[in-house]
């Protein structure tokens, strides 16, 4: 067995931030400029997807005309207004500061891996804290956002990391899809709409509670899914003080 460092990479809204709930507010705020009124179906459709994916869901859900002028000031009028609801301290998501701090303490890399645009992930870090994380890739600094790989891949690449040998972390359709086309073992934290419970998945209520454990057992859940010999298993190997020590080998 080959013992190599692992990574955990964070979804923000919703997973770690109670964000949703902002966006909710701005995106039925621009679908009242156009005249109309979110469906709960349609609002629940744009859970998790990029800027430029949730604006086209959003103008065909709402029969909008694409034109570029339209879709433009649609961007705009969007980071306007959730840059003004995400000013100021936002609701943290159960747990997460304690399994943020969990991490950390262990020594084990970390990325922040949002669809949300630079420009309003810095004001989630704001209260998250940049000291949680080594680095943070957006949406808008991928060619093609989740449900694609690329920021996934990005973040690994960023810590040097194997994206097998990297636990996601997150709570929708589409960052769970993300995460598993890019390799990673995947732990799953339903927020506003269900997630389906697919092969190698891990679910969880919420974040209270998380262990070094818990996180190991989903690689090891994400092996066994891909039939993985032992020899290729992942474990994970915590850092202090430049020295790495081994936990959770057996199982």
């Amino acid at each position: 067995m080959t013992t190599r460092s692992a990574a955990v990479l964070w979804d923000m809204d919703g997973t770690l931030l109670d964000s949703e709930k902002l966006w909710d507010v701005g995106v039925r705020e621009l679908a009242r400029e156009h005249g109309h009124e979110m469906t709960q179906d349609l609002r629940h459709a744009l859970i998790g997807a990029s800027g430029p994916d949730a604006l086209r869901i959003m103008f065909d859900g709402l029969g909008i005309a694409h034109t570029a002028t339209a879709v433009r000031a649609a961007a705009e009028f969007l980071e306007r207004r959730v840059a003004e609801l995400m000013t100021g301290p936002i609701p943290w998501r159960p747990g997460a500061k304690d399994a943020l701090a969990l991490v950390r303490t262990a020594g084990l890399a970390t990325a922040l891996v949002t669809n949300t645009k630079r420009s309003l992930t810095e004001f989630g870090l704001d209260t998250l804290g940049r000291d949680f994380f080594d680095a943070s890739v957006c949406g808008d600094e991928v060619a093609n956002g989740k449900p694609e790989p690329d920021i996934y891949l990005r973040a690994a690449e960023l810590l040097g990391v194997d994206p097998r040998n990297c636990i996601a972390i997150e709570d929708s359709p589409t960052g769970a899809r993300a995460a598993q086309a890019a390799g990673c073992a995947v732990i799953v934290i339903p927020c506003e709409i269900p997630v389906p419970q697919l092969p190698g998945r891990v679910f969880r209520d919420s974040l209270i509670g998380l262990t070094l454990g818990d996180l190991q057992d989903a690689l090891c859940v994400r092996d066994a899914t891909a039939g993985s010999a032992d020899s290729d298993r992942v474990d994970l190997v915590l850092r202090h003080n430049n020295s790495a020590d081994v936990i959770v080998t057996d199982g």
